[in-house]
């Protein structure tokens, strides 16, 4: 089971691909290559993205936590409105995005005065902590961004000079770059290839960006 939307497994996965493969990059420039600097640069680029992964997955808890409260509160002060009008105007602000695309107008307007009533009527939410679903959710982005740091890790593993394994460890991530790219599309009803190339693109150009920046 994944406690995370395909948007953020790809957006956590690609993260940490384009940070392996800018720190390598980065890293084997600087040291002047050879095999101290190609073992260092691997070796860090791991240390990097279980850092990101701790970081990101307390941030992820942190807005989980903030969205499903901000919610709480708009149906909080649904339900002590007085003027049904503000009120609905309010429910179609949040669901009309939504729903516009797929559902014609008097529906739409039949279904807002419907969770109105039952906003009203209904017993109130209340505000609520840290969830098991957010801490999974985190435990979640913590592994995807370790994930991202494996074609930095097989490489060492199972090639004996680092300089190799180093440029070995670049093409998977590029690769791997590529089928992100690949599966996304089936969620966004695009060419997979096209997307996988779309993809690998945008992310060495990010690298590209990054690198003369300080990333």
């Amino acid at each position: 089971m994944s406690y995370l939307k395909p948007s953020e497994s790809l957006s956590e996965l690609v993260a940490g691909l384009i940070m392996v493969l800018t720190f390598t990059l980065a890293a084997s420039v600087l040291s002047g290559g050879g095999q101290d600097g190609a073992r260092a640069a691997l070796l860090g680029a791991i240390g990097c993205n279980i850092a990101w992964g701790i970081i990101d997955g307390v941030l992820y808890m942190m807005n989980s936590t903030f969205d499903r409260n901000r919610y709480i509160r708009f149906v909080r002060s649904l339900a002590s409105s007085s003027d049904e009008t503000k009120a609905l105007d309010a429910i179609r602000g949040e669901l009309d995005p939504y729903l516009a695309p797929v559902t014609r107008a008097e529906d739409r307007e039949q279904l807002y005065r419907n969770v109105r009533d039952a906003v009203t009527s209904g017993k109130l939410p209340e505000r609520t902590g840290l969830l098991r679903h957010d801490v999974m959710g985190a435990i979640e982005v913590f592994c995807m961004a370790v994930l991202a740091a494996l074609p930095a890790v097989l490489p060492l593993a199972l090639i004996g000079s680092p300089w190799v394994a180093l440029r070995v460890s670049n093409l998977l991530v590029v690769a791997m770059l590529f089928v992100a790219g690949y599966r996304w599309a089936k969620y966004v009803d695009a060419s997979p290839r096209r997307a996988g190339l779309g993809l690998m693109g945008i992310g060495l150009a990010m690298v590209a960006v990054a690198i003369p920046l300080g990333g």
